[in-house]
């Protein structure tokens, strides 16, 4: 059975990004049909400044939501990064087949870097080798295919090249995972910026539509959503983006064509209007059972005890055997040791 890993970093509330992009497909379709496994990634969340309180809360809400959107652990595993200590270990091991040069080509990377430099700072070492964390999140469950938005397809080309020269130095050891990519909406823009990303922030920018947002908040922030010059409804993503943006969000919420919406609308209003209304109705259903969730907080810790242990049991043997392979001294088990000892 295919098995397919992805997961969301508590660096921030989770959006309408995350949601239409990833969490949705994975609900609908990645847990009916594979082996499936989300992870809250919060190790990932160290790699900048933080407040320890906010990543412990951010964890749990991005929990809480993971299971609002529709993940069933009786279906899938659904557990949090830090609780289970074979991503820390297999990232070590990669680190040691991973190369400075490609490390400093990823462009997450440099983007952040070249920011810190311009304000007279500097990144954290964990920035500059968390691709490398990535991989082992991935590699350790030995995943055929990773769920993720465009701007994460190089991270997914990067695990595939430290799985085959793995492979080719030490021997097989891990399956080699490809991206996989939703049709319509892989990548939400911001409201404000359509020519960037609707990320996770620590504001309430009015770009960002948030899951947790009441409606009213998102219908003015749909409202107040930048278009283009001109009058005529279009989609054409290089020349009208903030127009294309729209009707791509309203396409995800509806199971529509972009394309085939422009030609609905005579005017920026009214498309403002229908992909509001489109966004609530969306996450409505989510938002109320997050307040289910929310009553009832040792289900989701029961859920997310009960997910670790699998995970654990998933990841142990692969990275095990990656130990093994390339050159670490095994460690006796407790009977073993007793018999060595014995014997000397």
């Amino acid at each position: 059975m295919t098995r397919v890993f992805s997961g969301v970093k508590p660096t921030g509330h989770l959006t309408l990004g995350n949601y239409l992009g990833a969490m949705r497909q994975w609900a609908a379709v990645d847990q009916h049909r594979a082996e499936a496994l989300f992870c809250v990634v919060d190790l990932h969340a160290l790699t900048v400044d933080h407040d320890p309180a906010r990543v412990r809360r951010l964890s749990r809400q991005a929990a809480t939501l993971l299971l609002a959107a529709g993940l069933d652990p009786r279906l899938c595993t659904v557990f949090v990064q830090s609780h289970v200590d074979e991503h820390a270990r297999l990232s070590y091991l990669l680190e040691c087949v991973a190369t400075d040069g490609e490390m400093r080509r990823m462009i997450q990377y440099k983007e952040k870097a070249a920011r810190e430099q311009r304000r007279g700072g500097s990144v954290r070492l964990s920035l500059l080798t968390y691709p490398v964390l990535m991989a082992a999140d991935i590699l350790a469950y030995g995943a055929d295919e990773v769920p993720v938005g465009d701007d994460q397809a190089q991270h997914v080309e990067l695990t595939r090249d430290l799985a085959v020269r793995f492979n080719q130095r030490y021997g097989h050891a891990f399956v080699v995972p490809r991206a996989t990519h939703p049709t319509v909406a892989a990548r939400v823009m911001n409201l404000q910026e359509p020519l960037a990303k609707m990320g996770k922030s620590d504001d309430t920018g009015p770009g960002i539509v948030y899951l947790l947002d009441e409606p009213d908040v998102v219908r003015k922030k749909v409202m107040r959503a930048v278009t283009d010059s001109g009058r005529e409804v279009v989609y054409d993503r290089e020349s009208r983006p903030g127009v294309a943006n729209l009707l791509e969000i309203l396409a995800a919420c509806t199971g529509g064509n972009p394309e085939a919406l422009a030609g609905a609308y005579e005017s920026y209003g009214a498309l403002k209007a229908d992909t509001a209304e489109a966004v609530v109705e969306v996450l409505r259903p989510v938002q109320e059972r997050h307040k289910e969730l929310c009553a009832d907080p040792g289900h989701v810790e029961g859920v997310l005890r009960d997910g670790a242990e699998r995970a654990r049991g998933m990841a142990r043997p692969t990275v095990d055997a990656a130990y093994r392979a390339i050159g670490l001294l095994p460690a006796s088990s407790d009977t073993e040791a007793r018999v060595l000892n014995a014997a000397g």
